[in-house]
């Protein structure tokens, strides 16, 4: 749950966190937009920050995804953590 947070929600909220707080520092300020104004904005940042750390999370992942994954599974009283087999290599 806190890897969804940190690459999804986050990345999402943080523009309008920042924006809501520098708007509420602005209040009296001639010349800056009020909150309301920029909506779209805030939501293009937000998306466009968004997919940015999903395509670094799937970049960093890397390890190709070749293979055959084992889900966590007991064996004999004790959990064995999954795991990825990689494919036989067929002979030449």
């Amino acid at each position: 749950m806190g890897r969804v947070w940190l690459t999804v929600v986050l990345p999402l909220l943080l523009p309008t966190i920042l924006y809501v707080l520098w708007g509420w520092t602005a209040r009296g300020k001639a010349g800056r937009p009020t909150i309301g104004q920029s909506w779209p904005w805030l939501v293009i940042a937000g998306v466009v920050l968004c997919g940015s750390v999903l395509v670094a999370a799937w970049l960093r992942a890397g390890g190709g995804g070749n293979g055959d994954y084992v889900p966590p599974h007991m064996l004999d009283g004790k959990v064995v953590p999954g795991r990825l087999i990689p494919p036989e290599t067929p002979p030449r």
